[in-house]
């Protein structure tokens, strides 16, 4: 695998993305990679727990937007006008089961964050079962701002109808403290002692039998899929396409082509830059 590096210690497999000098962020081969490192897991009979983490200074910085934006990926992510919403569909909703193997697979998944979990990188965290944070890593899905719509819908499952619209509406990053604070991670520790934690959480979990573990793990998920997940999931996937060819993402997309996308993430992060209008917005007069 060229994007994931995959280890078993005794009773835990470790999967680490592996994309360090980008800050893990997402390509084309990331997703499915990552649903073949957790399906070899979940086979193994000696694997009773699985830990995600991130290579280098960070968890994953979301899809890489060198490929995506300023150029276009090979999934085409923004089509030419007129553009098949059910090509773009069937794209990324393939990504988003690839995330969503981190929820199905029998054995339990423990997401380690440091640095920071954004954007895609946020979808991925967040459809481990537990997530720790360092209490100084960063959480957030800024694509809500513009080009961007969550396809997992994770937020709303781990922090209820409010709270996720406070994420939403402004694509706000928070700390790890903040995140288990709000209820998004089970926890947020010193980033000196995360590794400590995720390793005795892990080999507490190891001990119990993999039959109980799965048990405990469907029943659990079960409830959480009664809501209709898979509905909700497939609607922000549609959106999810929509929002990068509305007025807006083109927009968005082209400022991203013209200027680079450090330059327009950071115009829609500090919310300099009217994309309906196409142009700055102008600094008020004091």
């Amino acid at each position: 695998m060229s994007t994931i590096h995959y280890e078993k210690d005794g009773r835990i497999a470790r999967i680490t993305l592996n994309r360090p000098d980008v800050r893990n962020a997402i390509n084309d081969e990331m997703p499915v990679e990552i649903a073949a490192a957790v399906a070899r897991a979940d086979a193994d009979p000696d694997v009773h727990v699985m830990i995600l983490s991130g290579a280098g200074d960070a968890f994953c910085a979301g899809y890489d937007l060198t490929y995506y934006a300023e150029g276009n990926g090979a999934g085409e992510v923004t089509q030419p006008m007129p553009w098949d919403p059910i090509k773009d569909y069937s794209f990324m909703w393939q990504n988003t089961q690839h995330f969503m193997s981190l929820w199905r697979a029998m054995k339990p998944v423990i997401c380690k964050v440091h640095g920071f979990a954004v954007a895609g990188g946020s979808d991925i965290a967040l459809c481990a079962d537990l997530t720790i944070m360092a209490d100084d890593a960063l959480i957030g899905y800024m694509p809500a701002r513009v080009w961007g719509c969550p396809t997992t819908a994770m937020w709303v499952y781990r922090l209820g109808a409010e709270r996720a619209k406070r994420m939403l509406f402004t694509g706000d990053k928070i700390t790890g403290r903040e995140a288990a604070d709000m209820g998004l991670v089970v926890e947020a520790v010193h980033a000196d002692a995360l590794d400590d934690r995720v390793e005795a959480l892990a080999a507490r979990m190891a001990s119990v039998p993999i039959n109980q573990l799965a048990m405990q793990k469907m029943v659990i998920n079960q409830a959480i899929e009664q809501t209709g997940m898979m509905q909700t999931q497939r609607l922000a996937t549609i959106f999810d396409g929509i929002t990068r060819h509305s007025p807006e993402g083109i927009n968005f997309k082209t400022r991203s082509e013209d200027v680079g996308w450090k330059q327009a993430v950071q115009e829609r992060d500090q919310g300099t830059y009217d994309w309906t209008a196409n142009q700055e917005i102008p600094k008020p007069n004091r």
